[in-house]
């Protein structure tokens, strides 16, 4: 689609992350991670001091041999700062839509995780969490031209002609429903997630955001009650 292909992220904060604990609580929440059925594992590690504006002091492929939640804390183990940043890279299944078929299809997705230190960038984790989750494009959560949900009003008109074929698909309602369905798993599959993850690590507050979205959770909300 011509639209801008905006992103979408999951940002936690813990009610205490000691510096002792980074890595408990890190290994714990990866621990929770939903791979992908076909690529499991976490596919890099880097790990920043500091800010990001420094050179990572490891960096780590892990394309031909990825690690689960245990090795990527082993990898990590002498890295164990209040000033440190972790970041990973994984993938998740989540239903697509193709436009020139007209059908759906679940396949691999990119998730980046990062998590940070008290100390990292003058306290960061205040803003975007001590973990922030990339979780992916919005659309895979919001669909396209404004189609799901209960909102009322004039849909966007198209800006593309691929987005023009979109919409002319949409308009059989089959494929409608099928696209909508959809969708929703994948914001089911979104929510599951948060669960285990507010199971695993001791939540304070947690919250879902996108580029494009005002209110990205009520948005999804909206799309998975809407009749």
């Amino acid at each position: 689609m011509a639209r801008v292909a905006n992103q979408t992220y999951l940002s936690v904060i813990c009610r205490n992350f000691p510096e002792d604990r980074i890595l408990d609580y890190f290994g714990a929440f990866l621990d929770t991670v939903p791979f992908s059925a076909s690529r499991p594992g976490f596919h890099f590690l880097t790990i920043r001091a500091v800010n990001a504006s420094q050179s990572p002091i490891l960096e780590q492929d892990l394309r031909m041999a990825p690690l689960d939640a245990a090795g990527i804390v082993a990898l990590a183990g002498e890295q164990c700062h209040g000033d440190c940043a972790y970041e990973v890279g994984c993938f998740w299944d989540l239903a697509t839509f193709d436009v020139a078929s007209g059908k759906s299809k679940v396949e691999p997705q990119a998730l980046e995780i990062v998590c940070r230190g008290e100390e990292y960038d003058e306290g960061e984790w205040r803003d975007r969490g001590h973990f922030e989750v990339n979780l992916g494009f919005e659309h895979l959560f919001t669909g396209h031209a404004g189609l799901l949900g209960s909102r009322n009003g004039k849909k966007a008109a198209a800006q593309s002609p691929e987005e023009a074929r979109f919409l002319e698909v949409m308009a059989w309602p089959e494929n409608f429903e099928r696209y909508q369905e959809k969708t929703r798993e994948n914001i089911r599959k979104l929510f599951g997630w948060m669960r285990a993850i507010e199971k695993a690590v001791p939540v304070e507050r947690a919250w879902m955001w996108s580029e494009g979205e005002e209110n990205f959770e009520a948005r999804i909300e909206e799309i998975v009650a809407a009749r």
